[in-house]
C-alpha cells in the first residue's frame, strides 16, 4: 500500500521493509492490476456458484436409497446383517 501511495522512493521503501525494490514493484503492479476486480463485476461473476439441480439431487438420493435398500435386505437375508429390514 505504502508503494501504491508513492509518498515514499523506492530505495526507501525497501530499506523501511527489508525487501529488494524489484519485489516492492512487482507487488504494487499486482495491487494496481488487481484492484479493479475487486469492486467491480468481474469478481461477482467468479464468485457465483453455479445453480443447483434440485430434480437430478432428488433422482440421486432415491437411487442411493433404493441400492441400500437392497444391499440391506441381501445382507440381512445371508445372515450378515441381524439388523437388516426383511
Amino acid at each position: 500500500m505504502a508503494a501504491a501511495k508513492d509518498e515514499k522512493t523506492l530505495a526507501e521503501l525497501a530499506q523501511q521493509f527489508d525487501v529488494h525494490p524489484n519485489q516492492i514493484t512487482t507487488w504494487r503492479s499486482q495491487l494496481l492490476q488487481g484492484a479493479a476486480g475487486v469492486f467491480g463485476s468481474e469478481m461477482r461473476n467468479e464468485a457465483a456458484e453455479p445453480a443447483i439441480d434440485v430434480k437430478t439431487l432428488h433422482a440421486k438420493i432415491g437411487e442411493l436409497t433404493l441400492a441400500n435398500d437392497f444391499l440391506a435386505g441381501a445382507l440381512g437375508k445371508a445372515g450378515l446383517l441381524p439388523s437388516a429390514k426383511r
